[in-house]
């Protein structure tokens, strides 16, 4: 394993790890369930066509549900970051900035396990048809 691989690895760790590894998680778990839920459709999509759709149907509901935990995980993070505010007084503009940043990771990650999976899905679907 070289050195880049690994610097890019520890990124994407402390990113994870800023966003609140609880919401990160959950959201995880989302696209790790979406994507096996697609694979099991490609899997099916000779032998079972109606449980192809079904999968594709689960995995539409994992990845909307990886969304939404994201946005939550966003609000609750910017509720956090105001109390935080408001018992300290004055702040910096760096400091409102940085806790603005670490409220939106959750919906960049969730986002993120909305899209891929929808490709897949897409794709998923026109194969269903033909």
């Amino acid at each position: 394993m070289n050195v880049l691989s690994v610097i890019s690895l520890n990124v994407f760790v402390d990113r994870f790890m800023e966003g609140g590894p609880l919401f990160m998680s959950f959201i995880l778990i989302c696209l790790l369930l979406a994507l096996f839920f697609i694979v099991l459709g490609f899997v099916n999509l000779k032998k079972n066509v109606a449980k192809s759709k079904k999968m594709t149907g689960l995995a539409s509901d994992a990845s909307i549900l990886g969304l939404v935990f994201g946005f939550l995980g966003s609000i609750i993070g910017m509720i956090t970051a105001f109390d935080a505010i408001e018992s300290m007084g004055d702040i910096s503009a760096s400091m409102m900035a940085g806790g603005l940043k670490v409220s939106f990771l959750t919906t960049v990650f969730g986002a993120i396990t909305f899209i891929l999976p929808r490709i897949g899905i897409i794709i998923l679907k026109g194969l269903q048809k033909s």
